[in-house]
């Protein structure tokens, strides 16, 4: 499926899967040391996140390919391949984990943004959601204060984008996961707000 000139985005599963994953994890690394996750990240920490995506039989990698090289992915497992992570923030929201499609990083190189390629990210974990038989996909990004020092005066959030996908954030439900950030000695916590939408 091409998307835009120079695209071909594929979504990914088995052994196709497993075989983008060291990709994946140089384009998690590289994508997230920029703002908002301020990631400093490492192959060793990479390669124990990146294990759930090869043991979940639903997990999907949506690769962003311009010839053979992988320039994007977003990623997406059953939302109970996530149980440890995520059970205590939808605890008191009523939702099944079951019924959840977890739509994880869609991470893509600077130099080709601007095609749609996140609309088709989405579109792409959807469509593998629904076949799945999911009823929400869901979503948490990274909460950080509005006057954080590494902010850049130019940001824009992304929230126009999911509210235009469909998605809302879920009322006090929020995710901690622990990195470091750049030029931190050490791994901190860090609240990461869940959005969600019925499919």
């Amino acid at each position: 499926m091409t998307d835009a000139p120079g695209y071909d985005l594929r979504a990914l599963t088995g052994a196709a899967l497993d075989r983008a994953l060291p990709e994946v994890a140089r384009l998690r690394i590289e994508v997230f040391r920029d703002w908002p996750y301020l990631y400093d990240g490492d192959l060793a920490y990479e390669a124990r996140y990146l294990e759930s995506y090869r043991t979940s039989p639903g997990a999907v990698v949506v690769g962003a390919y311009a010839g053979d090289r992988l320039v994007g992915a977003a990623t997406g497992t059953p939302m109970e391949d996530h149980a440890e992570d995520f059970a205590a923030a939808f605890e008191a929201t009523g939702h099944d984990l079951t019924d959840i499609f977890y739509c994880a990083e869609s991470v893509l190189e600077p130099a080709w943004r601007g095609h749609g390629i996140g609309h088709g990210f989405f579109d792409l974990r959807e469509a593998h959601a629904r076949a799945l038989g999911r009823r929400y996909a869901a979503f948490c990004a990274v909460i950080r204060p509005d006057d954080h020092p590494a902010r850049p005066v130019d940001y824009r959030p992304l929230d126009a984008f999911w509210r235009k996908r469909g998605y809302a954030p879920l009322p006090g439900v929020i995710a901690t996961f622990t990195w470091r950030d750049l030029g931190a000695s050490k791994d901190t916590p860090k609240p990461l707000q869940f959005w969600m939408r019925e499919l």
